[in-house]
């Protein structure tokens, strides 16, 4: 009975000797990646610092532009509370609405210079 008990006891000290040892391996391979995804996100900060910061590029302001519109009309799509034709049959009304006022402004009859007297 002894030696079950011993057999036993050497074969638990065994595996977890294992176990410790692979846990050690996987614990450096993970910190091993972490080293490295730190390292990448440090450069590409540094880059884009250096981006952000150089000279006044034309360029960047568009493109910093153009996605803000592009992230404005998605959010827009997204969170719209009517569906689509809806959306694009007020579009409409509301652009036949500026139209006619711009041309009741600029229209031939109020440019008589009448208005006000």
């Amino acid at each position: 009975m002894n030696n079950l008990i011993k057999s036993i006891l050497k074969t638990a000290v065994y595996f977890l000797d294992q176990t410790d040892r692979f846990t050690g391996d996987v614990r450096n391979r993970v910190s091993d990646g972490m080293d490295r995804a730190a390292d990448t996100v440090s450069d590409i900060r540094d880059r884009a610092t250096e981006f952000h910061e150089g000279r006044n590029h034309t360029l960047r302001n568009v493109l910093l532009f153009t996605a803000g519109v592009g992230v404005g009309i998605g959010t827009a799509i997204l969170f719209a509370p009517a569906s689509g034709e809806e959306i694009r049959s007020q579009i409409g009304q509301k652009v036949q609405d500026i139209g006619g006022r711009v041309k009741d402004r600029f229209s031939p009859s109020s440019a008589t210079g009448t208005e006000g007297m």
